[in-house]
């Protein structure tokens, strides 16, 4: 493997466990695609540091856990911002 490559992993890693991050801000954060970030966090970061890979798997599970409430809160939001737009 490229040593970019594994730095980028790495790096990744690290972003998302002290920000929380979920996989589309860490994509967006570093310019890479969301495919790119879910590779490098679970193929081939176990390859590189299975402990941070472990961590970053947890960061990542409870992300998903949550998803459907922050998409839900998200469309709530949206529904609250067009009513008031239709009040004026």
């Amino acid at each position: 493997m490229k040593e970019y490559i594994e730095e980028r992993a790495v790096e990744i890693a690290n972003y998302i466990i002290e920000n929380n991050a979920t996989v589309r801000q860490t994509a967006k954060k570093f310019g890479v695609s969301k495919s790119t970030v879910h590779k490098d966090v679970t193929e081939r970061l176990i390859q590189i540091n299975k402990p941070l890979a472990n961590k970053t798997r947890e960061v990542l599970d409870i992300n998903k856990s949550e998803r459907h409430i922050r998409g839900g809160l998200a469309t709530k939001e949206k529904y609250l911002h067009q009513q008031k737009e239709n009040q004026y």
